[in-house]
């Protein structure tokens, strides 16, 4: 599933990222752990967190993930987001919960990035 259509599903505003809306995104993480995030380490996966701090940026390029949506419509802060644009990691902002975002992409298809299958 493209990252445009997960943007629609999640009723998200793009933050950065301009140009990264044809990426491909095959599975997803809902975490705000971000020693969790690293155990997983799946391409092409994208990141639902509350978090907003600049770690969020270092913990996904470590776990190769592909974007990061933030839900409960928490903005992250300037570092972050330039830290990201710097990176070319996509953010997204949703007012959806963590549940709520989890339960439409899982809807439409897209699973999670479970280890443990």
């Amino acid at each position: 599933m493209t990252l445009n259509k997960i943007r629609e599903i999640l009723e998200a505003e793009e933050i950065s990222g301009i140009g990264s809306a044809g990426k491909e995104i095959n599975t997803v993480c809902g975490c705000d752990l971000m020693s969790d995030v690293l155990t997983l380490n799946k391409p092409n996966g994208l990141l639902l967190t509350g978090l907003t701090n600049p770690q969020v940026i270092r913990t996904v390029e470590m776990a190769d993930i592909e974007a990061v949506c933030f839900v409960r419509g928490k903005k992250p802060q300037t570092e972050t987001i330039e830290l990201a644009k710097g990176k070319n990691i996509p953010l997204l902002m949703t007012r959806l919960s963590m549940f709520e975002s989890c339960g439409r992409l899982y809807t439409e298809g897209i699973r999670g990035s479970d280890n443990t299958k």
